[in-house]
């Protein structure tokens, strides 16, 4: 019988949840003395009530007798204690996000019980309370649905007029803390996507829509701290600015994927109430204004980091009007965006001369018109309204005016600006491309229309009897605005030359590489394979670009990485097809942003360096790649995978090669080879140690080195090679006061940034390694010296004529040259390139 008495309970029973249950009762006050019992209850309840929804209802059902819920309120009134307001949160946590049973559900939330701990004045100078609080009402969305909701409003006359989840956990949406605004957004997204009708309301009135005004006021203070963060990294380049930016961004684009998530949960006036705010807290006043050179005060931003804005915006906030309307935002010069003092939401006069009012319309089309010295858009069925309305848009401008329109600026940034501005502009012209909820009427207007779209529509007017003539389905004319536009409109269309300012930018040298790639991808989208979309100028202009960089190419031929040109050629030719024939453009805007880095090496390395000049060579090559596949596309022929480079000659190598008896895989350290030729020299690798060696220059195709070997003493006229290196970019020299001495320039193998397998590793290594080595050889007298001398120089020359012989289809685009049959380009350097070694 005692023992029976004094028999521990089963800890997942409902014997043990009733002693809880009976000694929580008991508690009167909550103290020092009995606060670890209550809060060991709490959390032991919270176990017991998971585990009896899983295997036994009995639990739940003790759980509405005893009106535990009332116990929990009761224990936190009675309470002062941080502690006990911890486990409370997180009891209720671990109960709502665990129960499956969705008549335990319906009893939790179907008295005050919630929300009395929801508007509970708890101490949250406690990180930890308000972190346990946030979870507490994140836990409580997560159970939300048409049936739920409805527990935790009030109505009066079916109209919500309470709702404390909504309303107490959007006063958390711009906290400090990442966590907690992410678990706000959450908490919002569950509850609009419920798609209950009064709850749509009662969100989108006043107060409460209020909530989407302050939700851009916070997007555009996020705008401007970037734009600081760009600046400062403009004045100090370097990885931490670099990844400042990228976090910023990274945030910066969350907080526009959260506005799309808005969007996509259907509420009626979600839709208008963010576009409207973007467009009067954000676009008007601040981005398009900033679309200068650089800003005029504090609180506007630089051309870079607008242009970076508006293509996030259009990319990701998916709204038919907001697309619309920043598009025909590029009609209008600097100057429309007039401050006016007073703004007023839907039918307002907004900030800066925007105005926005509502009507009725049967009409399915964007219209762009100039109205009585104003441009005027109009949009009609735009998502995120109940029902079908229009917008129109005024924008005051004075289109006979002498101002710049914001789509001139943009080409002015192409022709003029540097390689960030120009990288921003061909984003927001590549966004404007891709941007699916942007009607083709604009594009056109705007004179980026690709004409694959120009040839549909003009096929479709065909067919239905419009145009008058049916050549003009063919016609380069056929392209310039027509129908909705009167003559001033397009008088003033005319001067927009898209394609002038592309080919112009194809012309301009101090611009990177990788940038005109971007700009070649544009061109790609814009014109089809044929020849007839470009005049003589643009032609011309390409032509004599292209000369320009064959002249530049040929100096590469007798330069430092010769070996090594038609590697990087090939993979080039490969790399810039893919990018320029791509669905969309290579880089995201967002690189637009960081700090551009000309050489990864210039701040430890010599200009005069065969790094810096092999940089210099790859951004070159990449420019001629470009113009030369450019030539092709303007020629209307497809572009081949691989570039017109002659194979390899019959002839295997060169006479010291031969003589030499080297393979075909070239010489390495240990290899055995005659000494036809070779010179005695002397030479130190450590100080104080001088070593004997025979010198030899050879070449074998593309391929060179210079190399020290050793006399074998058993075998006479043969040799061990102890030593190798590049024989390009070697710039041999006799000294100027010891005129035995000859000096060598020993560059790495391989370029170490080229390879993309390689990079990071060598990013990790110090770049002062990576320095030229220099070689001093001491001959026996003059003559053997300059022997030396004319050995290295006839080889090079050799090499460096085979490098040209078979890059010469590429350079010679009148002759006719048999693209479907390229020869192989190789996949890496010869492989008997060796790195330098002092191993003897």
């Amino acid at each position: 019988m005692w023992f029976s008495f004094w028999r521990s309970r089963d800890r997942f029973s409902l014997d043990e949840l009733r002693h809880l249950t009976y000694q929580l009762m008991k508690i009167q006050i909550v103290n020092e003395v009995n606060k670890d019992f209550v809060v060991e209850a709490l959390r032991s309840i919270a176990e017991l009530i998971t585990y009896g929804d899983q295997h036994d209802p009995a639990f739940f059902e003790f759980f509405m007798e005893k009106q535990v819920m009332g116990e929990f309120v009761r224990i936190l009134k009675i309470s002062r204690s941080v502690t006990v307001s911890l486990q409370l949160l997180q009891t209720m946590s671990i109960m709502i996000q665990n129960l499956k049973s969705e008549h335990a559900i319906y009893y939790m939330f179907s008295n005050e019980h919630i929300n009395y701990l929801i508007t509970y004045t708890f101490d949250f100078r406690n990180e930890e309370l308000l972190s346990y609080y946030i979870s507490f009402l994140r836990a409580i969305s997560g159970k939300l649905n048409k049936n739920t909701i409805s527990l935790l409003v009030k109505t009066r006359n079916d109209e919500v007029v309470s709702f404390p989840l909504y309303v107490e956990a959007i006063r958390y949406a711009f906290h400090e803390e990442n966590m907690v605004r992410t678990a706000i957004r959450a908490l919002t997204l569950n509850v609009y996507h419920v798609g209950d009708e009064s709850v749509n309301r009662y969100v989108t009135t006043t107060p409460h829509a209020a909530f989407f005004s302050n939700l851009v006021t916070f997007f555009r203070k996020q705008c401007i701290n970037l734009n600081g963060l760009v600046s400062d990294a403009s004045k100090n380049p370097g990885p931490e600015s670099t990844s400042s930016i990228l976090v910023a961004v990274d945030e910066i684009e969350d907080n526009l994927y959260y506005f799309s998530d808005v969007i996509s949960a259907g509420i009626p006036d979600v839709g208008r109430l963010i576009t409207d705010n973007i467009l009067q807290h954000l676009i008007f006043p601040l981005l398009l204004p900033s679309l200068r050179m650089e800003a005029v005060n504090e609180m506007q931003i630089s051309a870079v980091t607008s242009l970076y804005l508006l293509c996030c915006i259009l990319r990701i906030v998916k709204i038919k009007d907001l697309a619309n309307t920043v598009a025909a935002s590029l009609f209008c010069p600097l100057e429309a965006f007039i401050k006016i003092s007073e703004t007023k939401l839907n039918g307002y006069i907004s900030g800066h001369g925007f105005t926005h009012e509502r009507e009725q319309s049967d009409s399915d089309n964007l219209d762009t018109k100039v109205e009585s010295g104003s441009l005027r858009v109009t949009t009609s069925n735009l998502p995120g309204s109940s029902q079908s309305h229009q917008e129109d848009v005024a924008l005051q401008r004075s289109c006979s005016g002498a101002s710049l329109a914001l789509r001139e600026v943009l080409l002015s940034y192409v022709n003029n600006g540097d390689d960030m501005l120009v990288l921003g502009s061909l984003s927001v012209i590549a966004t404007l491309l891709q941007t699916k909820e942007l009607d083709e009427s604009m594009l056109d207007a705007l004179g980026i229309l690709p004409q694959r779209k120009q040839h549909k529509k003009l096929l479709l007017q065909s067919l239905v009897g419009e145009g008058s003539d049916e050549e003009q389905l063919f016609s380069p004319e056929s392209s310039l605005i027509r129908d909705g536009f009167n003559s001033e409109l397009d008088s003033y269309l005319l001067k927009l030359k898209v394609l002038d300012a592309l080919v112009n930018l194809f012309c301009r040298s101090n611009i990177s590489a990788e940038t005109l790639w971007d700009g070649g991808w544009a061109l790609r989208q814009l014109l089809p394979y044929n020849e007839s979309e470009f005049n003589s100028n643009h032609l011309e202009l390409l032509k004599d670009s292209y000369r320009n960089c064959i002249g530049t190419l040929l100096r590469e031929v007798k330069g430092f990485w010769l070996d090594l040109l038609i590697t990087v050629l090939c993979d080039e030719w490969r790399k810039c097809k893919r990018a320029i024939e791509a669905s969309s453009p290579r880089r995201e805007p967002k690189y637009v942003l960081l700090p551009l880095q000309k050489s990864s090496f210039e701040e430890v390395i010599p200009v005069e360096s065969s790094i810096v000049a092999g940089e210099r060579m790859c951004e070159l090559v990449k420019v001629f790649v470009l113009l030369h596949q450019l030539q092709i596309f303007s020629l209307g022929r497809a572009l081949p995978d691989q570039p017109p480079i002659l194979p390899p000659i019959d002839v295997p190598q060169s006479f010291r090669a031969k003589a030499a008896g080297l393979g075909i895989l070239g010489p390495k350290p240990g290899t055995e080879l005659r000494l036809v030729d070779a010179v005695p020299c002397r030479i130190s690798f450590e100080r104080g140690k001088e070593r004997h060696f025979r010198f030899l220059a050879v070449s074998m195709e593309t391929s060179g080195w210079v190399l020290l070997a050793e006399e074998l003493p058993l075998k006479q006229h043969y040799g061990v090679v102890r030593v190798t290196a590049p024989l390009a970019g070697s710039n041999p020299k006799i000294d100027d006061k010891h005129a035995r001495w000859l000096h060598l320039r020993i560059r790495p193998s391989t370029l170490p940034f080229w390879d993309s397998d390689k990079r990071t590793t060598y990013a990790k290594v110090n770049k002062k390694a990576l320095v030229d080595g220099r070689w001093t050889l001491a001959f026996s007298d003059e003559y053997s010296c300059k022997s030396a001398l004319s050995m290295i120089l006839e080889e090079i020359n050799l090499q460096s004529n085979e490098v040209e012989r078979r890059i010469r289809p590429l350079l010679d685009l009148e002759r006719e040259v048999n693209f479907s049959s390229p020869s192989p380009c190789p996949l890496e350097a010869s492989s008997s390139s060796t790195t330098p070694s002092n191993s003897l």
